[in-house]
Parts: structure tokens; sequence; C-alpha cells
């Protein structure tokens, strides 16, 4: 089992910054990828960044050059940094950790959402 823990989301002027933070612990194995996705009420839960041990990242366009994924050493702690919010990344963002070759390769573990609000 592994257990996610998220801070930092809350309100927010449009323009401003927040960063969101995700620490996992338990059966964490290498390699394996972490990362945060959101959901807003009545839509599906996209993605919107990831990174992988070696710290490779990925970004969804929405977010691209405003928002920037990264890991503490340990890499068991992962962080968004967003920049120039704006109201349409208003939304619950969930951290996710996924092993990519230990026992639990494949499943899929989740933080309990923190709420990001962006107001214009």
């Amino acid at each position: 089992q592994v257990q996610l823990v998220e801070s930092g989301g809350g309100l927010v002027l449009s323009g401003g910054s927040l960063t969101l933070s995700c620490t996992a612990s338990g059966s964490i194995s290498t390699p394996n990828v972490m990362g945060w996705y959101r959901q807003v009420p009545g839509h599906e839960r996209e993605s919107v960044a990831h990174i992988f041990t070696g710290r490779v990242s990925t970004y969804a366009d929405s977010v691209k050059g405003r928002f920037t994924i990264s890991r503490d050493g340990g890499e068991r702690t992962v962080y968004l940094q967003m920049n120039s919010l704006k109201p349409e990344d208003t939304a619950v963002y969930y951290c996710n950790y996924r092993d990519l070759g230990g026992p639990n390769r494949g499943l899929d573990y989740w933080g309990q959402g923190t709420p990001v609000t962006v107001s214009s």
C-alpha cells in the first residue's frame, strides 16, 4: 500500500501562484511516476503533470509554461508550482503514484485531493 498526503491548495487571484506538495509513504518502489490530476464537478479527471524517477516530466498543453513539477532528493515528495493561474485552473487537484516496476506495478494510488480556486 502507498499513502499520499497533499497540501497547498487554496484561494488565489487570477495571475497568482500556488505550490502544491504531495508526500508518498508505504511500499514505495522504483521506478515509479508521480503526478497531479485535476477534476471539476461534472467533468472527468484530467492529467496535469507527471514526473518519473530520473526526473523526466510531462505536462498537459493547458499548463505548459505556467506549471512546474519537481521531486525532492528522496523522490518521495512531489511539488507542483503553479504560476499565472487562471480561473479555468479551478479544480480539485489529486496526487497520483504509480509503481512502474515493483510488485504493485500498474496500480494507481490517489491522494485525498486539495481544492484550488482561482478568482477573476
